[in-house]
């Protein structure tokens, strides 16, 4: 029923994105003549702005209902409204909810259209709604039809705030920003309020950084605090991720806990030119200074109309997201899904709601998008800086580091580009994040040195993983260094030498040179064949992420490219690559391979953890084992079509081959093949080889089946280890276990080069085991005669093979099958492998 008597209208027609473009909802604006709202139906109040101009009712059958009195009517901070009603109340159609003081309230706001929505529209089957005038209580202003089984399937009503038993918090390290995310993620599947408290203070359970301002650490008690239709089965399922850490390791793991007190700088040496600071990322190199200088940029404090400020905000987000995306995904792609993670974090901060309505306050009252954005994420990262939880207070940068890409976007300014950075520079900076250590050239900057920063901080992480010594902490005059100053930055022990003695750099350019030595003798024999010390010729081939990286996979001795991933083509965007985009990159990865290279290229792997957003891919409870690899191509056949034409266009300018990833069963390889076959036949095209990945233990079984028909295998020993032992490789807990050396494993390869050899037909492996030195003489031992590794791998890989005799290897491979773990597989392995 009509909350209001008034004149009804479309909601696209109010002067407000949020409301016209539906963002929370379909349903009706009514520009009311009366001055207090009713209840439009029966039910409970889930809750009530603490300005007193919104609230939300949850009604029969799950619905949810917000009514929201007037546009930009937050800014009035409650002058004006009288709440008749409280949170957890249950009220009766037609009871009064909220009294307002329209003539006061129509002076200060832009209009006192009120808006009916249905925030849950999964709930709702149908929705017929009328116009013209309406009374209030008396005339309908929405019909709705619950979808087909939503009826009587509401979880309970709301009622008085659910409140669960405490938790004592086990994590080492507390709630810091990776569990906060999770957390985030968690609450964000329901749609009651969601709240954790700890003593006096809460914080909103969808917020990071406000879970991350409660500063909870290990032992501290906190509730769990629920108010709405799905309160229960909120706390039900948030309560025991609580208690189990959210995925990390407990207090019983034997990483020792991070500190809460911000680790102490070092004292002054007192030597100007001997500078010291905190090791975050461990190794020795040596250099110019080059000195990052951040440019302040002006931001207007004034803008356009709220309406503009928040499309200009929105539109700023979003880009914002896409490099998110880009750069997660070319972490992924490289091989480093793990670090890709941080920048999942950033993501998470995306969605703040708190940073958000914070922003939104701003805009009402006028200030600029550019503005209440700096001004928001400046109040939470400050926030965070000045907590004595060490780990905490180092998120602040995340959230500076993400402040600021929107921020750029607002003002249209572009990054800085630290790609220009001469070779051979120590880069020396205020403060670096994870952006910029993501997006530098480490084959330019040896290592890097900051004032700011801390060694659990995210640039630390991402260091650690590049092997890119770094120290943090450093005294405020290091920004003073000389730009060009010769330089020795030993992270070892977490001090920057300026111009130091000429013995003491000739000394560190030694150690650098000697460690280098075996990787430029590994580089210079690249070219040459990897043949065993008893003459078997392994061929060693090159895992690609992007066409362009044919050329210099070449140059570090690859043979040909074993797994050129096609998902650079598909990737951040919001249509598919046509034809005839991907024919000129297939053609340019097969140019620079030559004729005599063989390129295979793997066909669109997406689901999981690549989502396409042209594609709507359902959401799935477990999308690794739903729609991926070749099933999204079997789903989506135009998809699968246009890429086979490509590639079969292609292989005219080399030798080129097609290969599916993820096939369980032969059917989805007879389909995929024939989809092949048929476009090569409208092409006039000759076939080309067609072969699959061998990633899902059920494809290793019935790998006799797939080689009488397929023409190679290759085998992904990442998936195929996280599917036979049933462990996320990317879960905090069991990524260790998950290991590729496991027997089982082992034997799976080894039926996979039994079934290939017999039928005559090629079988290489493209997963990480194809670059570990401890994993290459078992692979040889089992027959592997193909090795596809990242780029840079290429030079090490032929060494190692070289060092090896084929027949230890068998011998070796014999005994690792037999064994019945990972461990004692790795203690069979001869030191040398282990190097």
């Amino acid at each position: 029923m009509a909350p209001l008597s008034g004149i009804l209208m479309p909601i696209e027609a109010v002067p407000d994105p949020v409301f016209a473009r539906k963002v929370v909802g379909d349903g009706a604006s009514l520009d009311p003549t009366t001055q207090i709202l009713l209840a439009p139906c029966a039910g409970s109040v889930l809750n009530i702005h603490s300005a007193g101009h919104a609230l939300t009712i949850g009604a029969e059958g799950g619905l949810e209902v917000l009514l929201h009195i007037g546009i930009d009517t937050v800014q009035l901070k409650g002058a004006g409204f009288t709440p008749r009603v409280k949170a957890g109340d249950k009220v009766a159609e037609g009871q009064p909810l909220i009294e307002f003081a329209a003539d006061e309230v129509a002076k200060k706001a832009r209009s006192l259209l009120t808006q009916i929505v249905i925030t849950t529209p999964e709930l709702v089957g149908k929705m017929r709604k009328y116009g013209g005038s309406v009374l209030a209580g008396k005339d309908p202003v929405l019909t709705i039809e619950l979808a087909a089984g939503e009826a009587g399937h509401a979880a309970q009503e709301a009622g008085a705030p659910i409140v669960s038993k405490a938790v004592v918090i086990p994590n080492s390290s507390g709630l810091h920003a990776r569990p906060a995310a999770t957390l985030a993620r968690l609450a964000r599947a329901y749609r009651c309020d969601l709240r954790l408290r700890k003593g006096d203070a809460q914080a909103n359970l969808r917020s990071v950084s406000s879970v991350m301002g409660l500063d909870v650490r290990q032992g501290d008690k906190v509730f769990i605090v629920a108010c709405g239709h799905d309160a229960k089965e909120a706390v039900d399922a948030i309560l025991p991720a609580l208690e189990k850490g959210l995925g990390e390791e407990s207090a019983g793991a034997a990483s020792a806990p991070a500190s809460s007190a911000p680790a102490a700088r070092p004292a002054a040496s007192g030597n100007r030119d001997l500078l010291a600071g905190i090791s975050a990322s461990p190794g020795l190199a040596s250099g110019r200074a080059f000195i990052l200088s951040q440019t302040k940029s002006h931001v207007p404090e004034h803008g356009e109309t709220p309406e503009q400020e928040r499309r200009l905000l929105g539109e700023a987000v979003a880009a914002a997201r896409l490099q998110l995306d880009a750069l997660q995904d070319r972490l992924k792609l490289s091989g480093d899904a793990g670090k890709s993670e941080i920048f999942g974090a950033h993501l998470e901060l995306l969605e703040d709601p708190d940073l958000f309505e914070l922003a939104e306050s701003a805009i009402a009252k006028g200030k600029s998008a550019a503005f209440s954005w700096k001004e928001a994420f400046t109040a939470h990262a400050d926030r965070l800086a000045g907590m004595s939880n060490e780990l905490l207070a180092a998120r602040a940068g995340d959230l500076r580091d993400v402040g600021r890409r929107v921020l750029k976007q607002l003002l249209g300014e572009p990054d800085e580009n630290i790609s220009g950075i001469p070779a051979g520079s120590i880069l020396i900076a205020e403060e670096l994040t994870p952006s910029d250590i993501a997006s530098l050239d480490r084959t330019k900057v040896p290592g890097c040195a900051t004032v700011g920063g801390g060694p659990t901080s995210h640039i630390a992480i991402l260091a650690q993983s590049f092997g890119l010594p770094l120290v943090v902490g450093l005294e405020p005059h290091a920004l003073e260094i000389p730009a060009g100053a010769a330089i020795i930055l030993d992270a070892d022990k977490g001090v920057v030498g300026v111009n130091p003695p000429a013995k003491d750099l000739e000394e560190v350019r030694a150690r650098i040179e000697r460690a280098a030595r075996q990787k430029r003798e590994e580089a210079g024999a690249a070219g040459r064949p990897a043949l065993t010390l008893d003459g078997h010729r392994i061929e060693v081939f090159a895992n690609l992420s992007a066409a362009g990286e044919a050329a210099e996979a070449v140059k570090l001795g690859a043979e040909g490219v074993g797994l050129l991933r096609s998902e650079f083509l598909f990737l951040n965007r919001t249509e598919a690559p046509s034809e005839e985009e991907q024919t000129r990159a297939y053609q340019a990865a097969a140019a620079a391979l030559g004729k005599e290279r063989p390129l295979i290229i793997r066909t669109l792997d997406a689901g999981g953890d690549k989502q396409l957003p042209y594609l709507q891919l359902p959401k799935e409870e477990n999308p690794f084992l739903g729609e991926r690899g070749i099933r999204i191509g079997l789903a989506h056949p135009d998809i699968l079509r246009t890429q086979a034409r490509a590639v079969l266009r292609a292989a005219q300018a080399g030798k080129v081959r097609i290969m599916f990833p993820m096939i369980s069963d032969i059917e989805e390889y007879r389909a995929a093949r024939a989809i092949v076959l048929e476009e090569a036949k409208r092409l006039g095209a000759s076939p080309i080889q067609v072969g699959i990945m061998i990633e899902v233990p059920s494809a290793a079984v019935l790998a006799e089946l797939f080689a009488a028909e397929a023409d190679f295998f290759s085998i992904g020993t990442n998936d195929l280890t996280q599917y036979t032992l049933a462990m996320d490789r990317g879960h905090p807990r069991l990524a260790g276990k998950a290991d590729a050396l496991h027997p089982s494993v082992l034997r799976l390869i080894g039926m996979v080069v039994e079934a290939a050899r017999a039928h005559g037909k090629p079988v290489g492996v493209c997963g990480g085991l194809a670059g570990d030195p401890r994993g290459i003489p078992l692979l040889l031992g089992l027959g592997v005669t193909e090795l596809s590794v990242s780029a840079p791998a290429v030079p090490s890989v032929k060494a190692a093979v070289r060092g090896l005799k084929l027949e230890d290897c068998r011998l070796l491979a014999k005994r690792a099958v037999s064994l019945g773990t990972a461990a004692e597989v790795r203690a069979l392995i001869p030191a040398q492998a282990r190097a």
